[in-house]
């Protein structure tokens, strides 16, 4: 039976192959690792790492950080502050006040939070009328941080910046308020790493009376990727799929929704058996990743991917263009480029493959597709469409912002022609903190 054993900034240099590793590397480890969270796992580490090219390896740049996710002043203070043996005081206040530099709130996520009359859910999302998310408490940590993470703040002691619930009667009770409601989706961190007893408390009573306006039970997970085990040897690896099982048989739909950054991530006994096993309770398994420089910047990799995962029985769904917090600029890349990244790759796959959807960014108003660089009365722009809006009359209109080959978030346009304001800004129908949401 496989183990999970989880190495972090404590015990890092333990790991056997770190011996083929440089000093250097190891050093940059420990001081990116002060301001970034880092854990990663036995299966990690024995079956997706190529340890003789970590220089290059996508995987081990997934798990371990590196000297260029941070900035050189930045990297510079900690290696001082570590270097001058600084109080804990000094050090964690100086850390801080890097991390609130990173953008540690993207996309306004705070304001995605609702009420329940005075009672505000911080562990629950609610940007769109028809998903909720839900964050909880015991599912907000992996089985191994990705570099890039968006969500970084939850594992890095920035309380007042997470999100997570522990009463699920607070969830059902707004839910059963919010029949505008068809899906939920639980997310964290990862919520495969709570037991299955655990999932079952949230999960089963959303199968009852009271509910039947949720037709989507929702899972976002990493789980796959990085420890596949989850659904084959884990103590409770029946008990969970047996979960899975009710879930359908209560005539829910259960979409599971994994989070894949490399074909290497797909190329494990162990993950193709776990994904049979999802598969065979009746769950979809919907793939999505952003796109990253230094990771998977190149078409043909992205085109494998989307192959494999449709071998594998499952569905690509989204790429997405890497969130503008942490480590970004190690992984940005300029929209124009993830656009004809997208394409190309695109292109060399059949329709089965095309169900995927990109490149999108996550953004404040909603989720927001790059379809395109043109040329319209004369000015180079870039086309843009809401797949996801905070109002739904703003999906699939296409509008155009001014062509800008270095902006790599959509924060970084501006309108098209002269104008001052793209057509979503000249309307006020976001969701409120006390209201349900306003439509037109």
């Amino acid at each position: 039976m496989k183990k999970i054993h989880f190495y972090t900034l404590q015990n890092f240099r333990s790991i056997p192959q770190m011996e083929r590793v440089s000093e250097s590397f190891k050093r940059d480890i420990e001081i990116v690792g002060r301001v970034l969270p880092f854990k990663t796992n036995n299966y990690v580490v024995n079956e997706l790492i190529d340890w003789d090219n970590v220089e290059n390896d996508p995987i081990f740049t997934l798990n371990f950080p590196r000297q260029g996710m941070l900035s050189k002043s930045h990297y510079d203070k900690v290696t001082k502050l570590i270097d001058n043996h600084a109080d804990k005081q000094t050090f964690d206040k100086a850390v801080e006040k890097i991390r609130l530099t990173l953008n540690p709130n993207p996309a306004g996520q705070e304001h995605n939070v609702p009420y329940l009359g005075e009672i505000k859910l911080k562990g629950v999302q609610h940007k769109y009328p028809e998903t909720v998310l839900f964050f909880p408490s015991q599912g907000q940590t992996c089985h191994a941080y990705c570099t890039f993470c968006f969500r970084w703040p939850q594992f890095s002691g920035m309380n007042e910046l997470k999100f997570a619930m522990k009463d699920a009667e607070l969830l059902f009770n707004y839910l059963k308020t919010r029949k505008t409601v068809s899906d939920v989706l639980f997310t964290g961190g990862d919520p495969m790493v709570m037991n299955a007893a655990i999932l079952e408390s949230y999960i089963l009573p959303l199968l009852g009376p009271g509910f039947e306006h949720i037709h989507t039970i929702r899972i976002g997970s990493k789980s796959l990727a990085y420890w596949p085990y989850r659904y084959l040897t884990d103590d409770d690896s029946e008990q969970v799929l047996r979960l899975f099982r009710k879930i359908r048989e209560a005539g829910k739909n259960l979409s599971f929704q994994a989070h894949f950054n490399h074909p290497q991530e797909l190329s494990t006994v162990a993950v193709h058996e776990a994904i049979e096993r999802i598969l065979a309770t009746g769950a979809q398994i919907r793939t999505q990743s952003p796109l990253m420089r230094n990771i998977n910047d190149r078409p043909e990799i992205w085109a494998e991917m989307w192959r494999k995962q449709v071998d594998l029985g499952m569905f690509p769904y989204y790429m997405f263009v890497a969130r503008d917090t942490g480590a970004k600029e190690y992984f940005e890349l300029p929209l124009e480029r993830c656009w004809k990244i997208f394409r190309r790759a695109y292109r060399q796959v059949s329709g089965l493959c095309r169900t995927v959807r990109g490149p999108s960014m996550s953004a404040h108003p909603g989720k927001i597709q790059v379809l395109g660089v043109t040329e319209v009365r004369g000015e180079k722009v870039f086309v843009l469409r809401f797949l996801q809006g905070r109002n739904p009359r703003w999906v699939q209109i296409p509008f155009f912002a001014r062509y800008d080959p270095k902006a790599t978030w959509f924060d970084q346009l501006k309108p098209a022609f002269g104008e001052e304001k793209f057509f979503f800004e000249d309307r006020q129908y976001y969701a409120s903190a006390t209201k349900p949401f306003l439509f037109e």
